[in-house]
């Protein structure tokens, strides 16, 4: 009879503990925020990501009604921002912005990181998108992407494309691209957008692969030739580029996307109600005017929403780069 008080008075003090954390836990909530909120950025200031991150971040601390500030947590492939986040106390004060490749492409080439897309994250929203853009330099022998095709078929691995690292969107597009094409290409890798990019302006390579963010300046300049934008439609930013189905290439879509994230275990309440500040920020029009000006759209969404986005791309990019045989580290 002692063993069974005492098995019932364990079984009633771990019931009374977890009732006492859940109220705690929603106490937290309910008092959320009373203090600063820190967003982790996987990024150097200036570029894509960080336009996005301070758009938000501005207008979520006007909403909130506490500061939230912005931490470039660069390096190691948007890795170490996502380990620091992944190992944050669910609180609601640590947030980072999630760029696609973060989620959905590192965790299939990079076997050391120490997070896992689906159960390290709380997803709140996505915030916006941005398509790529195949460019050539103004030597190539090919104004069209159909152009491009014969002469990759003609010399196979004759012509190049610089891609803004190993393993980022940039190059899984160009061997996307080369998938949906059977052309033959050379990747060239280079350390970021701007070394790729440059080698294009100097006929070092070819092509590239990169942001509307990116490559619209050069092509609107006339110093490199636009063969095709990865959206549906075509963009206000480049309206003589085909999209990649009117330039002859079938499924061949592709977004480079930043969502805004939590460390798992983030209470519900705080999540819903980040996403309905979100959605309720990227529906204003001066914001949306702030990020088209820099070629990004507004893509807000439910929490499920963005994690469907989030599975989709992961089992995507898993078969592109299975496909390729890009290298795994």
């Amino acid at each position: 009879m002692r063993f069974v008080r005492s098995l019932r008075f364990l079984a009633a003090s771990i019931v009374t503990a977890s009732m006492l954390m859940s109220a705690s836990g929603a106490s937290a909530a309910a008092a959320w925020p009373n203090r600063t909120i820190k967003l982790i950025v996987p990024f150097p200031p200036g570029g894509a990501a960080d336009t996005v991150a301070r758009v938000y971040a501005d207008k979520l601390s006007e909403a909130l009604k506490q500061p939230v500030v912005i931490e470039n947590k660069a390096g190691a492939g948007t890795a170490i921002a996502a380990e620091a986040v992944a190992g944050a106390y669910p609180d609601g004060y640590t947030l980072s912005l999630a760029p696609a490749g973060q989620l959905t492409i590192l965790p299939h080439i990079n076997k050391e990181i120490r997070y896992d897309p689906f159960k390290s994250f709380a997803p709140i929203s996505n915030l916006a998108t941005v398509p790529y853009v195949l460019a050539a330099s103004p030597d190539t022998p090919a104004s069209t992407a159909t152009e491009l095709v014969a002469a990759a078929n003609k010399d196979p691995g004759r012509l190049t494309y610089s891609s803004c690292g190993p393993g980022t969107l940039c190059h899984l597009s160009g061997e996307l691209f080369q998938n949906q094409t059977g052309a033959k290409l050379l990747h060239v890798p280079f350390k970021g957008s701007a070394p790729a990019v440059n080698a294009l302006l100097g006929n070092v390579v070819n092509l590239s692969f990169d942001t509307l963010t990116v490559l619209a300046p050069q092509i609107r300049d006339g110093k490199v030739k636009g063969l095709l934008v990865t959206s549906r439609e075509r963009s206000p930013q480049l309206p003589d580029v085909p999209t990649a189905a009117e330039a002859g290439v079938s499924d061949f879509v592709v977004d480079s996307w930043f969502g805004l994230v939590a460390p798992v275990g983030t209470p519900a309440e705080i999540v819903q109600r980040l996403n309905a500040e979100i959605v309720r920020i990227g529906a204003e029009p001066d914001v949306r005017a702030r990020l088209e000006a820099q070629g990004l759209r507004v893509t807000t969404s439910t929490p499920e929403a963005f994690t469907d986005t989030i599975t989709a791309d992961y089992r995507r990019w898993g078969k592109v780069i299975k496909d390729s045989g890009v290298e795994v580290f």
